[in-house]
């Protein structure tokens, strides 16, 4: 495998290696993201609250649109290898023995085993004790690749079930008698009495591998963008990505309300529509459910940066042959800009319509490292300001580009994209000052990163 180094990266890839991105984005009534107790999601800056749609949410939103259009044969990334991040590994290679031939009552506990092998635990009640206890970032047809390595080594897998079997009993024959024990004994501290858990007979060596093969990242490209970690499997190997993601926040004071909302019981409303008298009618009288909901407006600030070198190093670390990597890269980049342009958290997404927002701005640009806007709206911005909030952010942000622009050497002007009338008679504007307007503008998406 052919590593590049940073120091390197301008006469490999004929660019910085970091791009970053930096979108304004005025959202109305919205719910992007909530806690748990289903309410907004809110952070301390500057000495005022902020409205937070955390990173967690966006990656998620960016990493499955990307996903799923190259999974229709659309975009950069049509026709690359893309991963799934799923519990349901062992369902999934059941499903792939079956179509081998196997039995659906061998196959499941025959997966499940396989997969406890390696180091992952399944859950405890009844629905989901099928799922691993944590969520397993793998390329989508792991599932078919872990059912073609049992079923080509059935034979030893079987012999080892046999093992994993009788050290099962035994785990749960000694619990059961610790648990006897414990009912005429006083309470011990923990760990006094040993553990209850198996111990799991070493997988074949040849079994193992293809587990460790078939789980392995290879060449899924959201997998290289956003990394992955499993702890569970000490020898699977961990990604760190070459995506890196700020939380969105509202460049000005928290804005949201506890919105009530009363849902109509339809054959409620046909019986008092067709009573005969007034007291028939009023004892239909009344909403059929009532409640309360969180929502938020504003216009929030958000940031991401893509590591052009970890990236490339990733995708040839997981098998991908060299003369491909830098096309694969790119294309990578393409589809990460597009995604940051236009992925939005689903949530709300009927009864909001969330998902059909624009940003009012996008800011690209290349730099030696990355560069996070975000300390520039430390001040809030008034929400009665001159022109509107999104307009005064605008020229924050297009002015804070400058200054680091014209202080340091290690970044370039970039480009800009807006899909607002009144930032684009901003930019406009700016174009007609000399020097006020450092990026250059794009008529497209597709123009916002390097060729």
């Amino acid at each position: 495998m052919t590593i590049i180094r940073s120091n390197a990266v301008y006469e490999q890839l004929g660019c910085h290696q970091f791009l970053s991105l930096h979108a304004l984005e005025s959202l109305v009534a919205v719910l992007p993201v909530r806690d748990e107790n289903g309410m907004a999601k809110i952070i301390p800056f500057g000495g005022e609250t902020r409205n937070l749609i955390t990173s967690q949410a966006r990656r998620r939103a960016e990493r499955t649109l990307g996903r799923d259009r190259a999974n229709a044969g659309e975009g950069a990334l049509a026709g690359y290898t893309m991963g799934m991040r799923t519990r349901e590994w062992a369902l999934l290679t059941a499903d792939a023995l079956c179509v081998l031939g196997w039995e659906r009552a061998e196959a499941l506990p025959t997966a499940k085993a396989v997969l406890e092998g390696v180091g992952l635990k399944f859950g405890d009640k009844e629905r989901t004790r099928d799922l691993t206890k944590v969520l397993v970032f793998a390329p989508e047809d792991a599932g078919e690749k872990l059912g073609a390595s049992i079923d080509a080594k059935r034979e030893a897998v079987a012999g080892w079930i046999k093992e994993f079997q009788a050290a099962r009993e035994a785990a749960n024959s000694g619990s059961r008698g610790r648990k006897r024990r414990a009912a005429d004994t006083e309470p011990t501290a923990d760990g006094e009495e040993g553990t209850s858990e198996s111990r799991i007979p070493p997988l074949p060596r040849e079994v193992r591998a293809g587990v460790l093969s078939a789980l392995a990242p290879r060449d899924a490209i959201d997998i290289a963008l956003y990394g992955r970690f499993l702890a569970e499997i000490a020898d699977s190997p961990n990604v760190d990505g070459a995506v890196m993601t700020g939380p969105a926040f509202t460049v000005h004071r928290a804005n949201q309300i506890d919105d009530f909302y009363s849902a109509a019981d339809d054959a409620k409303i046909r019986r008092k529509a067709n009573a005969l008298d007034f007291l028939d009618a009023a004892d239909d009288a009344g909403a059929g459910m009532t409640g309360y909901q969180s929502l938020i407006s504003g216009t929030f600030y958000r940031h991401a940066a893509l590591d052009r070198v970890q990236l490339r190093n990733n995708l040839a670390a997981g098998g991908m042959p060299p003369e491909e990597v830098d096309k694969a890269a790119r294309a990578a980049e393409r589809q990460f800009v597009e995604a940051f342009v236009d992925a939005m958290p689903h949530a709300k997404k009927n009864t909001t319509a969330s998902t059909g927002s624009l940003p009012k701005l996008v800011l690209a640009f290349e730099g030696a490292r990355p560069f996070n806007y975000s300390a520039a709206f430390e001040s809030p911005i008034e929400e009665r300001a001159g022109g509107g909030v999104a307009l005064s952010a605008a020229r924050r942000l297009l002015a804070q580009h400058r200054l680091v622009t014209r202080k340091r050497s290690d970044i370039d002007g970039g480009r800009v994209l807006t899909y607002d009338l009144d930032i684009q008679e901003l930019l406009t504007e700016l174009a007609d000052q000399d020097g006020a307007l450092v990026a250059t503008e794009a008529g497209s998406v597709e123009e916002m990163t390097t060729p």
